[in-house]
């Protein structure tokens, strides 16, 4: 049974449209582990400080543990009757143990209570972000290593530009994820402060110990303003905001796997556990799962702009529009978190057809740069080996040749400063020994 909890100011019952409207035990069930967490601190507390008996800590603490017990184990459901998690939970322990599970609540208020249990539950999804950004890293390190060797065109504007490494390319990523993990983590370390104990919002006149139940949970120390502890989410806005820019880079990356394994350009193969078919070409492998992480960003996109927009206009201290912040935080985690585990295994699986970038990287005159170069060391101004050297290319065009195939005695009649170590020069490989690419690791 569910506690009535206004029993005592209303004379009628909430109407059942309106309950369903207010309910949030739909969303915020999700909770429950962080809530029990909060709630034995809160608790313990209480009883060091004087406030709760040890008899009556022991059966609430006692409760509480069986509670996380029996919903892990599928043996208690939650309640539609409940209007939220907290009073679930409440209901349930007062149901177990008495009046000992009614005085859990004392010098604490719903508003303190859920701030709390959201940024416990942010800080935990942040540093599961974290630690699978990492293992992401670590894939694409694998990936680079094992393609140190594999030319490729590198591309401005999607038109071939000069040659690359596949390591060099995807590498590009690992710095952008790189820079995720930092952010993620600077966030994190923003959130480390705990608003339990802050009541309502104006605090409690009993005799608690924040400091107490802040080191308990994990954090570093009590919040300082009791008003902005209870309406403040900017914990869950950064954190979106996070999650949204590593989606864009989630969507870019497949966004070039979808391009890459096209039948026109063969870069790469994704393989058949991350593709999909055709109702009606059975010849099809489509790149679904890639597509599908281009368009997950979206979500991300839009969770961090509902919740900026449902914040924008709440004056101090806690409104109940805030309790629709869970809805964004959860979808943005759990997109999160299965787009990456989909794009771990997609990098991890993928063939990269090495051959086939290297014939690719020999045309589009992709090394026309160092043509130009090549001019300037031997004495030219940039700008007149740029123009003789888009001379050659416009040539090369017309005769359907390309720059290594055109002959020596056709270059000098551009430039006499051209000799046999041209050829050199314009080597793919020989261009890319050649290049001050800098070298890092992942630890």
């Amino acid at each position: 049974m569910v506690m009535d909890l206004y029993k005592g100011r209303f004379n009628n019952k909430t109407a059942s449209i309106a309950h369903e409207f207010n309910s949030s035990i739909g969303v915020d069930y999700k909770l429950y582990r962080v809530d029990i967490k909060g709630s034995k601190a809160h608790a313990k507390m209480l009883n060091k400080c004087g406030i709760i008996s040890d008899e009556e800590f022991t059966k609430i603490d006692s409760g509480l543990d069986s509670i996380l017990l029996d919903i892990e184990n599928g043996n208690l459901e939650f309640s539609k009757d409940a209007e939220d998690i907290h009073m679930f939970i409440e209901s349930e322990l007062t149901n177990r143990i008495g009046d000992a599970g009614k005085k859990l609540h004392t010098a604490r208020s719903r508003n303190d209570q859920v701030a709390v249990d959201v940024k416990l539950f942010t800080i935990e999804a942040s540093k599961r972000a974290i630690d699978l950004l990492v293992e992401l890293e670590r894939i694409i390190f694998k990936v680079a290593e094992e393609n140190l060797d594999s030319v490729m065109p590198g591309y401005t504007h999607l038109q071939i530009a000069q040659p690359v490494t596949f390591a060099h390319h995807i590498m590009a990523y690992a710095q952008m994820f790189l820079r995720d993990i930092s952010r993620i983590s600077d966030a994190r370390d923003r959130m480390m402060t705990s608003p339990l104990g802050a009541g309502a919002l104006a605090t409690t006149t009993y005799e608690i110990d924040r400091d107490f139940t802040a080191l308990e949970l994990g954090f570093k120390a009590p919040t300082l303003n009791s008003m902005d502890s209870v309406s403040d989410r900017d914990h869950v806005v950064e954190l979106l905001y996070c999650l949204a820019n590593v989606g864009m880079h989630f969507s870019r990356l497949a966004e070039e796997l979808i391009i890459y394994s096209s039948q026109e350009f063969k870069f790469i193969t994704i393989a058949d556990e991350y593709s999909s078919g055709s109702s009606i070409m059975p010849q099809k492998k489509n790149p679904d799962m890639a597509e599908l992480l281009r368009a997950k960003s979206a979500c991300l996109y839009s969770n961090l702009m509902g919740i900026m927009t449902m914040l924008k206009g709440i004056p101090l201290a806690y409104n109940k529009d805030m309790q629709e912040d869970k809805e964004y935080l959860f979808d943005s985690v759990e997109t999160f978190e299965i787009s990456i585990e989909v794009l771990k295994g997609m990098l991890d699986t993928m063939v990269v057809n090495s051959n086939r970038m290297r014939e690719m990287a020999h045309k589009g005159y992709i090394n026309a740069t160092d043509t130009a170069d090549y001019l300037v060391k031997k004495g030219l101004a940039f700008r007149d080996a740029y123009y003789i050297t888009g001379s050659i290319v416009k040539y090369g065009i017309s005769e359907n040749l390309s720059l290594n195939e055109i002959p020596l005695e056709k270059y000098k009649e551009f430039s006499e400063v051209f000799e046999e170590d041209y050829y050199k020069f314009i080597d793919l490989d020989y261009i890319l020994n050649e290049r001050k690419v800098f070298w890092w690791s992942f630890s």
